[in-house]
């Protein structure tokens, strides 16, 4: 089921040729958005963008005002992984995945602004992870990056109650996506891993990129105009649930 509550507004999703992003492109799109897309690779009709460029955000978030005349929804969601402990990786690396994951979302932020602040129903939807709160093994880096998404999420939610643009973050848990299969395919034994990360959320699988991307679209819609500030869990249960194993 689909409704409209987008018509005629128009919404830039970063890292969106793929996975949660390509998912929560073509479900606003679905429900009436004119959808940008913005990613190293982008699809036809996309924007090319490195959102570690300043002068390539820029110019991608000008040209799709230009292309459509207005912006009403930024969907921050380009991002990399990064795995080990706190001392896996080298200076260079922590600075590469913060750049991307942080100040990746700062710059795009920073450029929509201004055309945010002419929507009557701006938002914008961060993507965190369940890595924000929960301490998972290996991820050092990674959980690193979106504790600091989370934190400038609710930063910028206030920051921007006077321009009316509400801020909000999903925080999906592990997704099956062609980012994780690539993960799994460089384990050990892909097929214990993976059983492993389906027991690890209560609900006993993984979460869908079209799951996630029906949770952004809840943050992002007009329909949502008093949530703000909020991190929305898409984790099939892990953080909050402790359920027995027998």
């Amino acid at each position: 089921m689909t409704t409209a509550e987008f018509d005629g507004r128009v919404a830039i999703v970063t890292g969106g040729a793929s996975g949660i992003g390509a998912a929560v492109a073509a479900t606003l799109a679905a429900r009436g958005a004119r959808v940008a897309v913005l990613d190293l690779n982008p699809p036809d009709g996309g924007f090319r963008c490195d959102v570690g460029d300043d002068a390539e955000v820029t110019a991608a978030v000008a040209g799709v005002v230009e292309r459509f005349g207005r912006l009403d929804v930024l969907v921050n969601n380009a991002g990399i992984g990064a795995q080990g402990d706190v001392a896996a990786n080298s200076d260079e690396e922590w600075h590469r995945v913060l750049d991307v994951n942080v100040v990746g979302m700062a710059r795009v932020s920073r450029a929509a602004l201004p055309h945010l602040r002419e929507s009557d129903a701006a938002a914008i939807v961060n993507t965190c992870s369940i890595a924000a709160w929960a301490g998972l093994p290996g991820r050092a880096l990674y959980s690193a990056s979106k504790g600091a998404v989370l934190g400038l999420t609710l930063a910028m939610a206030t920051d921007h109650l006077a321009d009316a643009i509400r801020v909000n973050c999903v925080c999906p848990g592990t997704v099956d996506t062609p980012w994780v299969g690539r993960l799994l395919d460089s384990a050990a034994d892909p097929d214990a891993e993976r059983a492993a990360l389906r027991a690890r959320q209560p609900i006993g699988r993984l979460v869908s990129a079209d799951e996630v991307a029906h949770a952004v679209a809840y943050l992002a819609s007009p329909l949502s105009g008093s949530t703000t500030g909020t991190a929305l869990a898409v984790d099939g249960g892990m953080y909050g649930l402790r359920p027995r194993r027998n």
